[in-house]
């Protein structure tokens, strides 16, 4: 009984401290946060340095899904082509206004998902990239201008510096939202505290999916995941946690939907996801 209230304080402790912690290389200027606990990030780092690896843009693949996203994957896609980033990838959920087409003409890969829900997009994402791209390094982001492509910088040195997992946290300064509403700010903020007392992370934004993954760590998390909606962003934090991954953050900023309105729905959303919590720690 004093252990788990030993963790329950941890876990209460970690859910209000935002602080950010670390250095990940002498080329990252945004900080990160160790969310994993595993301890071996310094190792890697001095391997990936000693090796010298080196990886480029077109090492890299994007990957976007959508559902009626047209006025907004345009930009995305002609920022990303700006910065250098070739292997883009659009998933498109059966839209109805024309994304898959502007998405092709713009350059991008297209493929249709087998099905409905973001996390049946994410999946066949996956399973394509390793099946048919090359790139060392796989980020997933959402396709309604929320993410900005100018922060993929520092998910990208951050796996380069030896990182599994790169996630990005709103509530790592100088990262922030435009768009939390209370509702999902303190659904977001419980969940959280949830994932880090059973799970013992040191997360401090779960509800969020701009990730990046080297292509070893997705080779070992893409087959264990099952989620069909949003729920697989939480899905990839807690199978991250138990194959041992080393998990970091690095702040984000998200902006205001530029079109549309979202597909979440936050209530209904947020008790899927702690389902998915309860059945992932007590089948664990």
């Amino acid at each position: 009984m004093r252990n788990v209230l030993k963790n329950l304080a941890n876990s209460i402790n970690s859910f209000f401290n935002e602080e950010v912690v670390g250095k990940m290389s002498h080329n990252l200027v945004i900080p990160y946060r160790d969310i994993s606990k595993t301890g071996i990030l310094s190792k890697q780092r001095k391997i990936a340095n000693y090796k010298k690896q080196v990886f480029s843009y077109s090492n890299v693949r994007v990957i976007i899904p959508t559902l009626n996203e047209r006025e907004n994957i345009h930009d995305i896609i002609y920022q990303l082509r700006k910065m250098g980033f070739c292997d883009i990838m659009v998933v498109d959920g059966h839209s109805n206004d024309g994304t898959a087409e502007c998405a092709q003409n713009l350059g991008a890969i297209v493929i249709l998902q087998n099905g409905h829900g973001k996390g049946v997009a994410v999946r066949d994402a996956f399973a394509e990239s390793l099946s048919n791209s090359r790139a060392d390094i796989i980020v997933i982001m959402d396709a309604d201008g929320s993410m900005s492509p100018e922060e993929l910088p520092s998910f990208i040195d951050a796996i380069n510096g030896g990182a599994d997992v790169v996630k990005g946290s709103r509530f790592l300064y100088p990262g922030g939202s435009e768009d939390l509403t209370l509702t999902r700010w303190v659904g977001n903020k419980m969940l959280t505290m949830v994932i880090n007392f059973l799970f013992l992370t040191n997360y401090t934004d779960l509800c969020y999916g701009y990730i990046a993954f080297s292509r070893n760590a997705l080779l070992q998390l893409s087959s264990r995941l099952s989620g069909q909606a949003f729920e697989i962003e939480t899905e990839i934090c807690v199978k991250a946690k138990t194959l041992g991954l080393n998990v970091v953050e690095v702040p984000s900023f998200e902006r205001l939907r530029r079109f549309g309105t979202s597909n979440l729905h936050a209530i209904r959303d947020g008790l899927t996801i702690f389902r998915l919590l309860l059945k992932e720690y007590f089948q664990g």
